[in-house]
């Protein structure tokens, strides 16, 4: 009986072990959050909802968002490994791709038809006006090749005037103690700029298909976990849409996220790019593609001495993760 017993016992013991085993496996096996950075452009907020809304979740995929100001310091710790994913302008993506070449960017999340702008001091009144004067940019990356596209409008060139480094978040201040006479700016720096006096002089609709933002994510995720990626993809398509549709909520999520007023919030002069839209994008033979453009930018950074060497354009695109939801 005593053996039988034992016997017994082992078993149970053995079968609680195996159970215990068996129900910590998907715990030991949870993937960590994808670590994705977002700057403060109104195009890059949909992930804000995505995470709200729980369309992120929906879609099997846990996302950690990451929101910072500066962004030349946070492209630096994407470059180190610290975030997974980043929202970048193409031009930026060129730029990061000469030092970073194993990183793709999968979509694209916004296009500017207006929401980028030069606001300048109110004596200025044309580009023509600009000759002589500074000019506030953030050198080396889309805001140079913006406001050199603005200069040509007027047969103007950089060597015409000042260019003075400057991130948009500095340019209302910049203008006002005369540091510089216009800069590139958006929201919601934009509303300070002009609230102190600055008007608009330049803005991104002049400019069709230049301005484009980006998800970037690093080789090694999309290679091992390309359905977190879609899962992203797809979340963040899904936010979009439900932002263009319901506009004063999806406003309201974003004002309660960031602490901003949702006053300073506007889709004003931004396209929130769909599904379709990304799928023609990513098609080379679409004369408005994003190779196209990506080569404007890899052309001039080359010629002005920023970079020395570009990847091969189309590894730097993977638009397998646009495929049609099944």
């Amino acid at each position: 009986m005593f053996k039988i017993l034992r016997h017994v016992g082992i078993f149970i013991i053995t079968t609680c072990l195996l159970f215990a085993c068996h129900a910590s496996t998907p715990t030991q096996l949870k993937r960590p959050p994808l670590k994705v950075e977002f700057a403060s452009f109104v195009g890059e907020y949909p992930g804000i909802i995505a995470q709200e809304k729980g369309f992120f979740k929906a879609q099997g995929v846990d996302v950690e968002l990451i929101h910072k100001q500066y962004n030349q310091l946070e492209i630096a710790n994407f470059s180190a490994g610290k975030y997974d994913g980043i929202t970048s302008s193409l031009g930026s993506f060129i730029i990061l791709s000469a030092t970073n070449p194993d990183i793709q960017g999968v979509m694209v999340v916004d296009e500017s038809t207006g929401a980028d702008v030069v606001v300048a001091q109110s004596q200025i009144k044309t580009v023509a006006d600009l000759k002589g004067k500074k000019l506030g940019a953030n050198l080396g990356g889309f805001s140079e090749v913006f406001v050199t596209e603005m200069l040509k409008t007027a047969n103007l060139t950089s060597d015409d005037v000042k260019l003075v480094k400057s991130e948009a978040l500095e340019i209302p201040q910049r203008l006002k103690n005369n540091v510089i006479q216009a800069g590139h700016t958006w929201q919601p720096h934009l509303s300070e700029a002009i609230k102190l006096g600055g008007d608009i002089l330049f803005t991104s609709k002049q400019t069709p298909g230049l301005i484009l933002d980006l998800i970037v994510f690093r080789g090694e995720i999309i290679r091992d976990r390309p359905e977190d990626v879609r899962g992203f993809v797809r979340g963040w398509l899904e936010a979009s849409t439900y932002w263009r549709a319901n506009v004063q909520e999806g406003n309201a999520i974003i004002s309660k996220a960031l602490k901003i007023p949702s006053n300073t919030i506007s889709l004003d002069g931004v396209n929130l790019t769909d599904l379709g839209e990304n799928q023609k994008l990513f098609q080379s033979s679409n004369p408005n593609s994003i190779y196209k453009t990506a080569k404007i930018y890899a052309d001039f950074f080359i010629r002005s001495g920023n970079v020395t060497r570009i990847p091969e354009l189309k590894s730097l695109f993977n638009s397998s993760f646009l495929n049609s939801p099944s």
